[in-house]
């Protein structure tokens, strides 16, 4: 029997909440995050991420028991190892050396789990083919992605779960929900060919994911978001940025289509162009030619135009990789949180 999971998106702009079960998403509900209740990826009073967590999912009707949750990317660490094949024991004492360049704290307030990305059996032929091309022998070795975040994180996520009558199920970085959603639609989409990326336009940062099927090859963030199409607009109409915000996501007085936004929307892409040249310098043999977009930027026309048309793309809305994506109102914007609940 199908369970039911509900996905977690705490944002630094909104909570975004999905309800799914058996790969089907059931109901989204989305809030205002209160001003400073999320700060460098850390939630800052227990009490009322609950507390909103709680009002929300009865507002909207959502009963669950079980949640999964997206880390925060800003202190949370993915890495791409290759070790020798290892027990699980060997592997949980090895793994967090991986992350000495990453971390500047201690070791041992961070949590650390990782997925095989090969088998052993691949490894055994990659092995065999080396030795058959008289290259030098294989070295039999596992692929991982592996992730670390800090245990407090996991600590206040757990209890403010807890305290909303949630069971938390399942925590890992929004990259492992693009994945799932991209495993579950592979094979129905075929536009999502062997290369592509997922754009997520965010409110403090913009994230550029580049796969290869399902196997995920880079990571580019930006310290562009929507926070720089708030300063023009505040400046612009002498308010602050707060109330700007609500003017970009209504299109007040069709500002999205403003003269400064329109500066703002090249500023962003240039940045994304600088990103994906460097990406297709690091890999030669690149035929990235595909996007799929999300986050909160992904309802923002004009935004996504001028990134197609500057980097000469092609742009897709997320709920493509969702199943009756196009169903769910804003569903661009849950996209993270879906994609969590199947993981």
């Amino acid at each position: 029997m199908a369970k039911t999971i509900l996905g977690i998106d705490i944002g630094h702009d909104q909570l975004k909440l999905a309800l799914v079960k058996g790969g089907k998403v059931i109901k989204t509900a989305s809030a205002k995050m209160p001003e400073n209740l999320l700060r460098e990826g850390r939630i800052t009073s227990r009490e009322s991420m609950t507390e909103l967590l709680r009002t929300t999912m009865k507002e909207n009707g959502i009963r669950a028991g079980r949640a999964a949750i997206v880390l925060p990317n800003n202190i949370t660490f993915i890495k791409n190892v290759e070790m020798p094949w290892m027990t699980v024991d060997q592997l949980e004492y090895n793994l967090p050396f991986e992350f000495n360049d990453y971390i500047t704290g201690e070791l041992k307030d961070y949590v650390f789990d990782y997925a095989v990305l090969n088998t052993p059996e691949d490894s055994a032929a990659d092995e065999k083919s080396a030795e058959e091309e008289g290259e030098a022998e294989g070295s039999g070795t596992m692929e991982l992605m592996a992730v670390g975040t800090l245990k407090a994180v996991l600590e206040d996520m757990t209890e403010i779960l807890r305290k909303a009558g949630l069971k938390l199920v399942m925590t890992a970085p929004a990259l492992c929900a693009y994945i799932s959603l991209i495993r579950a639609r592979q094979a129905e989409l075929s536009e999502l060919g062997d290369e592509y990326g997922i754009l997520d336009l965010g409110y403090s940062e913009v994230r550029m994911y580049m796969f290869k099927n399902d196997r995920h090859v880079a990571t580019r963030a930006l310290e562009v978001g929507l926070s720089t199409l708030d300063d023009v607009i505040a400046d612009t109409y002498g308010v602050d940025v707060h109330l700007a915000h609500t003017y970009l996501m209504t299109n007040y007085e069709n500002c999205q289509q403003s003269e400064v936004c329109a500066t703002a929307y090249e500023n962003i892409a240039v940045e994304l162009m600088r990103a994906l040249n460097f990406y297709r310098f690091s890999n030669p043999n690149s035929a990235l030619s595909d996007l799929w977009l999300c986050g909160g930027g992904a309802v923002i026309a004009p935004l996504a135009e001028t990134i197609g048309d500057m980097l000469n793309i092609q742009m897709h809305p997320a709920s493509e990789l969702v199943p009756d994506g196009e169903d769910i109102e804003e569903c661009n914007s849950y996209t993270q949180a879906i994609g969590i609940a199947m993981a």
